[in-house]
């Protein structure tokens, strides 16, 4: 676990973003490919801010979607496949991208997701922490021990109003009960997970996530306390509530 606090959501997302650019570009000069997974939200803009102002070989990179609401369409606003497009593969060309769409046969597509995640290793995968300290849309209590790559989920109060208040639903009886998401076991086997984690709403999550003495189901990011090639990259608001002694491994 290596974790790094800059002064603003800024600094630490051009610091995230090069730090995927060297891994992925790693990946690609001993493999001659790689594979990179793809996060949304609010917090994760400074990210790509800082990601797309590096030179990355994306011709040689396939990208994979982390989550999508069950049932909303590619054209609302809250639509994270439409986030991907717009904010972040309309300005690459990469070597192939693996949407998940919310209104197409969702099992057919669990299919086509699952065997597709098995082929190789994702390199680096870009995980933030909600609120509720879920990575991707695994709300507590997650499931630690599903054997898939892709699963349904349900999403608690505390994820929906997250959303809400990040202004994609105007209320939470809008938000989907349901997403689809990269389940925490995948999550575990990415070989580099890069996380930006800004603001100050997320500083009880950062703070129960990595003074957890170890994995619990309830605070799902402590799945990754174990992870051997973390890289968190936090603000000045995010931290505010560590105490840096009580972190294992760092």
């Amino acid at each position: 676990m290596e974790i790094r606090i800059m002064q603003n959501a800024h600094e630490a997302g051009q610091l995230a973003g090069k730090k995927a650019a060297e891994l992925l570009n790693q990946a690609v000069a001993l493999n001659g490919e790689a594979r990179f997974m793809a996060a949304t939200g609010q917090s994760q803009l400074p990210f790509y801010e800082g990601l797309l102002s590096q030179h990355v070989s994306w011709d040689k990179i396939e990208i994979f979607h982390l989550d999508e609401y069950c049932g909303l369409p590619d054209t609302h606003p809250a639509s994270f496949k439409k986030y991907i497009k717009e904010r972040f593969v309309a300005h690459i060309t990469p070597k192939a991208v693996y949407y998940i769409d919310g209104t197409s046969n969702i099992e057919t597509q669990l299919r086509f997701l699952n065997d597709k995640a098995v082929e190789k290793p994702i390199d680096v995968g870009m995980i933030g922490f909600g609120e509720n300290a879920h990575i991707a849309f695994n709300d507590p209590p997650a499931d630690f021990h599903t054997s898939t790559a892709y699963h349904i989920v349900n999403l608690d109060s505390k994820c929906k109003q997250q959303q809400v208040g990040e202004g994609w639903f105007s209320h939470i009886d809008e938000v989907p009960k349901q997403a689809v998401s990269a389940s925490v076991p995948f999550i575990q086997s990415f070989r580099n997970i890069v996380s930006l984690i800004p603001y100050n709403v997320k500083a009880p999550a950062v703070k129960s996530v990595l003074e957890a003495p170890s994995a619990i189901s309830e605070i799902p990011g402590t799945a990754l306390l174990e992870h051997p090639s973390w890289f968190i990259y936090l603000d000045h608001e995010s931290s505010s509530l560590l105490t840096l002694s009580k972190i294992k491994n760092w």
